[in-house]
């Protein structure tokens, strides 16, 4: 649970504007389980005020932050704290101080004007241009080459995360893992964290993963994202219905399906990629359908607005911790949609304490009736029924339940036995 800065500030964001989000977090969010801020996307760029759609063009070959050993450090105009190379330590320990978690956004590789100089890579014999793959490049970022597999490449890898962990990361997103599938590089980043000395969340980035690479990827990372940038439209929240469903079964504690940022609130300030400067274009019914389906399939819940904007509506809907208790259960399972019909669902998960969650969910375009059964929940007899975004017990039902459900809209509640 946390924010990332891209939703709002695509690759502009500042040191002052990260400490702004991460104090209104430490004095509204943390104590209902939010903690994480993670910075986003070409920190190590002294330019941000360029469009996102186009620093592929319009940056290629720019000299990107660097320390002596080729690893990337952030731009000291931005982060002043940074100076004399300290890198992201005094940050990361003012977050720290606050209670929170500090993370940041990397590309997968190496960076390219490493191998041209052929910087030597700490702690090895080796250079950058014995650890990169030129013919692996991403498609929209000028910044790295690829990492063959071989002993240079860990090396690069090893020596990124002692450093990394030497600022006191916690949470690393590296892009450019899934589309293509880079599995041999997450094989390889995963090793490096495991030898750094410092537990570090491992997200991987974008998406979508397939389904097929899921044997790996759920012993390698922490989280990895189902799907493409995910943005504040109905047909991008009504496709994470199945996508996740794909998923179903491979999530658990430590190694989850990730639906991506939720995109509520104050959006788009500088994240030109993401439209216009707005409030969400979400619905309030849709806002809690999006809240009620991360929980019940135990994705991360990661925030991508200006925090110090929210207005009380939708802080309201950050602080329900009936409905945070259902994404943070122990048990880690993911829900299952037990029917389907008509835009009509029906999705049970299992708690540790043994009761179920179930989300009612509407996605088609006109109101309408909803009936769960019990026996689809996997229980029998009379329930008692707790409405969780209501925060309010409905009647000891027996069997089954039915209630309307507005359009694009949910009823998420909790059901344990009498």
């Amino acid at each position: 649970m946390g924010w990332n800065s891209y939703d709002a500030w695509g690759t502009s964001i500042t040191e002052d504007e990260t400490l702004a989000n991460a104090q209104y977090m430490e004095d509204h969010l943390l104590s209902h389980g939010w903690k994480y801020i993670v910075i986003d996307a070409r920190w190590y760029d002294t330019v941000s005020s360029y469009d996102d759609r186009d620093f592929n063009k319009e940056r290629a070959g720019a000299r990107l932050a660097a320390d002596e050993f080729g690893r990337m450090i952030p731009a000291v105009n931005r982060f002043p704290s940074a100076t004399d190379g300290q890198g992201f330590k005094p940050l990361a320990d003012k977050i720290h101080a606050m209670g929170l978690k500090f993370g940041f956004h990397m590309m997968r590789g190496i960076p390219r004007q490493a191998v041209k100089a052929k910087t030597p890579i700490e702690g090895s014999s080796f250079t950058a241009a014995d650890a990169a793959d030129p013919n692996s490049i991403c498609s929209w970022c000028p910044d790295m080459f690829g990492v063959r597999n071989n002993e240079a490449g860990q090396a690069w890898y090893d020596s990124m995360y002692r450093l990394y962990a030497s600022w006191g990361l916690d949470f690393v997103k590296v892009d450019d893992l899934s589309v293509p599938y880079h599995g041999e590089e997450i094989e390889m980043i995963r090793k490096a964290i495991d030898k750094c000395g410092r537990p570090i969340v491992f997200s991987t980035s974008p998406g979508p993963t397939d389904v097929a690479h899921a044997d790996q990827i759920k012993v390698l990372a922490n989280q990895w994202r189902i799907s493409g940038d995910f943005w504040d439209r109905w047909k991008d929240l009504d496709h994470q219905f199945d996508l996740l469903a794909t998923w179903q079964g491979v999530g658990g504690p430590g190694h989850f399906p990730d639906g991506d940022m939720i995109p509520f609130g104050h959006i788009g300030i500088k994240c030109t990629i993401a439209g216009p400067e707005r409030q969400t274009r979400f619905t309030h019914d849709e806002q809690r359908t999006l809240m009620s389906l991360w929980s019940l399939a135990s994705s991360p819940l990661i925030l991508g607005c200006n925090l110090p904007d929210l207005d009380d509506w939708t802080l309201s809907l950050l602080t329900n911790d009936e409905v945070l208790a259902i994404d943070q259960d122990q048990l880690g399972h993911a829900a299952k949609r037990v029917s389907q019909s008509g835009g009509l669902e029906v999705w049970v998960k299992d708690l540790k304490d043994g009761s179920k969650a179930m989300g009612l969910f509407n996605r088609s375009n006109a109101d309408a009736q909803i009936t769960a059964k019990w026996s689809d929940a996997g229980v029998s007899g009379k329930q008692r029924v707790r409405d969780v975004w209501a925060q309010k017990d409905l009647d000891v039902v027996a069997d089954q339940i039915t209630l309307p459900v507005p359009k694009h809209g949910v009823v998420l509640l909790r059901l344990s036995a009498l």
